[in-house]
């Protein structure tokens, strides 16, 4: 889920910079050090969008840079859990799809995409089912619930989104489709009719 936050940082503007005007000095000073970092409580900083107030900036001997303590607002990315999402298979392996969903990557395990058995086609690099004939693979685009959260700070891409798609209304949005439309289609026969 994206979220708007007002956060508070202190930033450092080199000597070089001092001459520029401050306000967009700082920003992208912030938007340097800040954005795509990841933090377990606060999510993923997607990006810094307007600098609330710029406090009185302070000098450390030895140093010459000056250290502003800034408020600021920024889009955060915090997957919550139950969060239905709808994202991009980025890649297809034997385990299951990784699903791309803004900042972050999350895992559709094979025992979360359908109750059918599936088997990996490395050939194609897809997923198929055994009976219904349903496949999966990257640049497909999916609906599905997060299950399960596990957020590293410090190694971003370590982070663990668990997804499923073993529940109502989610799944591979070409297979939703085709289901809307077999029921619309079962809905207009008249009855009498078979």
């Amino acid at each position: 889920m994206y979220k708007m936050m007002k956060l508070v940082d202190t930033v450092r503007i080199p000597p070089t910079l001092l001459g520029e005007e401050v306000t967009q000095t700082v920003k992208n000073a912030l938007r340097e050090k800040l954005e795509g970092q990841v933090d377990k409580k606060l999510g993923s900083l997607v990006a810094i969008c307007k600098i609330v107030e710029i406090g009185e900036g302070h000098i450390l001997v030895g140093d010459g840079a000056v250290y502003y303590d800034v408020t600021f607002e920024a889009i955060m990315f915090v997957p919550e859990l139950q969060e239905i999402i709808e994202g991009e298979v980025v890649e297809a392996v034997g385990f299951g799809v990784f699903v791309g969903m803004g900042p972050m990557d999350g895992l559709l395990h094979v025992s979360q995409i359908t109750d059918d058995f599936i088997s990996y086609d490395a050939k194609n690099a897809r997923l198929v089912t055994k009976n219904g004939g349903k496949s999966i693979a990257e640049g497909d685009h999916v609906r599905a619930r997060v299950v399960a959260v596990s957020i590293n700070e410090r190694e971003p891409k370590e982070s663990k989104i668990g997804l499923t798609m073993r529940q109502t209304a989610l799944g591979k949005l070409q297979w939703l489709e085709e289901a809307r439309i077999k029921k619309q289609s079962n809905e207009a026969v008249p009855e009498g009719t078979v």
